[in-house]
């Protein structure tokens, strides 16, 4: 008879010894090689590109290839940054921008999700609304700004209405594939248990839909963003596209430059929201995150 042979591990300071298991025994934490391999840890190498580009800028700035008429340096943008914080101009305009971005994404948002819900579990709502949208997206709604001024004029209602617009649709579309795309053998087995219809769309239906909502909700985000800044155009006496456009009217690079880092760092917020909305709602769903 063959003798087996028991090796036995003996515990490391890093490794910790589980109760209940022969005290010559200890648990160690597996990790794929390529992870073990990575000497950086992530946020270094994601702020790396960001890092680079305006060393970049820096040194183009300070060597002369890019003039200071053309785009301010890192330094002139920086001390601008400054003033306007310490004025409260900054503050202000990111707040007034930050609200009408929140009330558009609300209206738009709730109308998007609500049509999809309706055209996705129903047929007669598909046949009743999604020709509807379908037509409707592939409208530029920022071509629609003469139109909400002439509705609604030039106050707050068009640039709001213009950040509606553009959340709606993408989270039409990403709520409304969703919902048709769940698993059928999913459906059926719900069926099988005896679910009904509520249950059904409560455990099954919005659970598999999920996934593509957030992804529709990160889209959406974009495109309020970039609504913003069409809809602070009209007419706009404050927020972040009305600093953008009388920094414009005195040639000022480097207000211009401040305007639009807020924006990308307002971008990145929102996406770090939604991401780790993501981790939470999703830790059911195993998913392929890179090698």
């Amino acid at each position: 008879m063959n003798s087996i042979a028991t090796i036995t591990i003996a515990p490391s300071a890093a490794e910790r010894h589980v109760p209940g298991e022969p005290a010559g025994l200890a648990r160690q934490r597996i990790e794929p090689a390529s992870a073990s391999a990575r000497s950086l840890p992530r946020w270094v190498r994601r702020a790396s590109g960001p890092i680079a580009l305006v060393l970049l800028w820096h040194i183009a700035s300070l060597t002369g290839a890019l003039p200071g008429e053309v785009l301010a340096g890192p330094s002139t943008v920086i001390s601008s940054a400054v003033k306007l914080f310490q004025t409260g101009e900054l503050q202000a305009a990111i707040w007034v921008s930050l609200v009408r971005v929140l009330i558009g994404l609300a209206i738009g948002g709730t109308v998007g999700v609500a049509l999809a819900v309706l055209a996705g579990l129903f047929r007669i709502g598909e046949d009743l609304i999604d020709a509807t949208m379908q037509m409707a997206r592939t409208l530029p709604h920022v071509a629609l700004i003469p139109l909400l001024i002439i509705w609604s004029g030039i106050g707050e209602a068009p640039k709001i209405a213009l950040i509606a617009l553009g959340t709606a649709f993408p989270l039409y579309l990403n709520v409304y594939a969703g919902i048709r795309n769940v698993d059928s053998t999913l459906i059926e087995a719900g069926r099988t248990l005896g679910l009904s219809r509520a249950a059904m769309i409560r455990h099954v239906v919005l659970p598999g839909a999920l996934p593509n909502a957030l992804v529709g909700l990160r889209y959406s985000l974009g495109v309020a963003w970039l609504s913003l800044v069409f809809g602070e155009q009209i007419n706009a006496t404050a927020g972040i596209g009305y600093l953008m456009a009388t920094a414009r009217e005195f040639f000022q690079t480097d207000v211009i430059v401040v305007c639009l880092v807020v924006y990308a760092l307002l971008g990145l917020a929102v996406d770090f929201t939604v991401r780790t909305l993501e981790k939470v709602f999703l830790a059911w769903r195993p998913a392929f995150s890179g090698t």
